[in-house]
């Protein structure tokens, strides 16, 4: 599940490394569901309905409550256009409808308003690490980025084994080589 599909970006490049790159082998025959929501569908246009099977319009925090569980949830680029304890509650829907769920969020949110005629593009809340692992707990895992806090929250056995044993370095590279290549973390919905 995707919150915030805006353009379609992340949704695509699901599709090509879970489909085009991964075990497809029919065009357009996906193993996988990828299902989107997004607020504003003015932004909806024909290739969104190509790349999520599902895409629902509305307010993550009433869609999500009556969605199925996901092996993963992706929240990048959208808790900073939610206010503080409405996006404090969506990440416990999250946590609690998704075995993984990955958060990007910029350091600096800066000032931005409206744009594109949507009120939803407005800045409203600010996050830093402190304020994400206080949502999310102790057992989230943080990258470094200079622009952005990108963290992963997974199910706590997954998480502490894997921090018992390795450095903070080492901490980094195992989510780049083994989180983020996401077709290991989803499922064919087919068998």
């Amino acid at each position: 599940m995707e919150i915030g599909v805006g353009f379609g970006k992340y949704g695509l490049l699901l599709r090509e490394y879970l489909e085009i790159w991964g075990e497809g082998e029919v065009y357009e025959d996906w193993l996988r569901k990828i299902d989107g929501i997004e607020i504003f569908e003015a932004y909806i246009m024909d290739h969104h309905r190509v790349i999520y099977d599902e895409i629902y319009i509305g307010n993550a925090l009433d869609i999500m409550p009556e969605r199925d569980c996901y092996d993963l949830i992706l929240l990048i680029d959208v808790l900073e256009h939610i206010e503080y304890k409405h996006a404090i509650n969506l990440l416990n829907i999250c946590k609690q409808k998704a075995k993984h769920v990955i958060i990007s969020t910029p350091k600096d949110i800066g000032h931005q308003g409206v744009g594109y005629d949507n009120i939803y593009e407005s800045h409203l809340s600010q996050w830093n690490k402190r304020s994400l692992r206080k949502a999310l707990g102790r057992d989230t895992l943080f990258i470094s980025n200079p622009h952005s806090h990108i963290c992963l929250y997974s199910d706590s056995i997954t998480v502490s084994r894997v921090k018992g044993r390795l450095s903070k370095e080492k901490l980094s590279f195992f989510i780049k080589r083994y989180f983020f290549p996401l077709y290991k973390l989803i499922k064919p919905k087919r068998n």
